[in-house]
């Protein structure tokens, strides 16, 4: 199941970040690795759709981040909206 959240911190020298949920509770952590588009770095309040994973005896972890654009609708909404 996909979530949303924005990127409350990344420290590009470690590789490590949080992202905080839009439906509220504590932040999450992720590292380089789970990003979808490794080659683009993750800036402060830039809104990402991800997927948790438990990790270490239940705590949770944000993987398979991917950047939403704009509004934070897919693309593929978007393509939808803009063929009429």
């Amino acid at each position: 199941m996909t979530h949303f959240g924005k990127i409350k911190s990344y420290d590009s020298n470690k590789g490590v970040g949080t992202i905080t949920p839009e439906k509220g509770g504590d932040a999450l952590p992720f590292g380089k690795s789970d990003l979808q588009q490794q080659a683009q770095e993750p800036k402060v309040e830039q809104r990402y759709g991800y997927e948790t994973s438990e990790v270490d005896g239940g705590k949770k972890r944000a993987v398979n981040l991917q950047h939403q654009q704009g509004d934070g609708r897919s693309q593929k909404e978007q393509a939808r909206q803009q063929q009429g």
